[in-house]
């Protein structure tokens, strides 16, 4: 039978390859970031109708209600124990 494992008694720290990660995709980020406000900018002002932030706003609430299912499930299923 699967037995779930004991959990740690101390938190795990970060080593140095886990904040060069960190480091580096903060640097990701930060150039993701620069190019978005560089392409912004260069657009200038674009109007949206009604209908386009209508669909704007849907997307929105439905990417966060996929999101917050699909965690949902995962916990669910980690405390079931499905996840071992």
């Amino acid at each position: 039978m699967n037995e779930i494992p004991p959990r740690a008694s101390s938190p795990r720290r970060i080593g140095p390859w886990g904040w060069f990660a960190i480091i580096v995709l903060s640097g990701f980020l930060a150039v993701a970031i620069a190019y978005a406000i560089y392409g912004w900018n260069r657009i200038g002002a674009v109007g949206i109708p009604p209908a386009g932030w209508l669909f704007l706003i849907a997307g929105i609430a439905v990417t966060i209600l996929v999101g917050a299912g699909l965690m949902a499930l995962l916990f669910y299923s980690s405390r079931r124990g499905h996840d071992i």
